[in-house]
């Protein structure tokens, strides 16, 4: 359980270092809807672009690993809910995999931009935007299966005492409140970026909670 829980901590803190990395490269987990921008961003430097894509591909894997390390580490405490958050996360993981399917097509469009007349660029934006909005609203999808996930294993931790009760409760209201806020975008897409503060509470929710498995087994 000790090795479980340490690389359930690893994994929490993983996932957010490669997101923020993966930022620094232009990878934005939702994204604005100025797709002018976006694509000029893109055609100034395509390598840049594949390399951010690239790390959410190794973040979004790592979340797989991450529900399936926690199930090892707790389901004895609470074999209904570690299935719960295993079989949520899983989905999660799997619907933001194949959604950068559909961010990877910026590309294309980008290369196509860099060359193409006014008349052109406009479709392009167009076209652009669809995909932003589609993606922000499969994102938002996954989310909720997230929300579901993360608020399992926040009730196994309140109810169990296997990590301090403030931590569960703090994941028990962060993750209510990212669900209801992603239930919004998904009828809304165009309002992602309003929630990102709730997005933030749930960051420091997993710092607190990926830093707690990793060092409280090793003290």
């Amino acid at each position: 359980m000790i090795i479980e829980m340490v690389l359930s901590g690893f994994l929490f803190l993983f996932i957010i270092i490669t997101l923020f990395v993966s930022g620094a490269f232009g990878y934005s987990v939702i994204s604005d809807l100025d797709s002018d921008a976006k694509l000029q961003k893109i055609s100034s430097d395509t390598r840049k672009f594949k390399i951010g894509a690239v790390l959410a591909l190794i973040e979004h894997g790592s979340i797989i690993s991450l529900a399936v390390m926690l199930f090892l580490a707790f389901s004895p405490l609470n074999m209904m809910l570690a299935v719960v958050w295993t079989i949520s996360r899983i989905t999660e993981g799997l619907i933001v995999f194949y959604n950068e399917k559909n961010y990877w097509g910026l590309l294309n469009l980008a290369r196509q931009y860099s060359v193409s007349s006014d008349a052109e660029k406009n479709s392009l934006i167009d076209l652009g935007r669809s995909i932003l909005k589609k993606r922000n609203s499969v994102l938002a999808f996954a989310q909720i299966f997230f929300t579901i996930g993360t608020l399992s294993y926040s009730i196994l931790f309140v109810t169990s005492g296997v990590v301090p009760e403030v931590i569960g409760w703090f994941g028990i209201v962060a993750s209510i409140l990212y669900g209801f806020a992603n239930g919004i975008i998904l009828v809304k897409p165009h309002k992602a970026k309003q929630f990102f503060y709730v997005g933030l509470l749930i960051l420091i929710f997993e710092l607190i909670l990926g830093g707690w498995l990793l060092i409280s087994p090793l003290v």
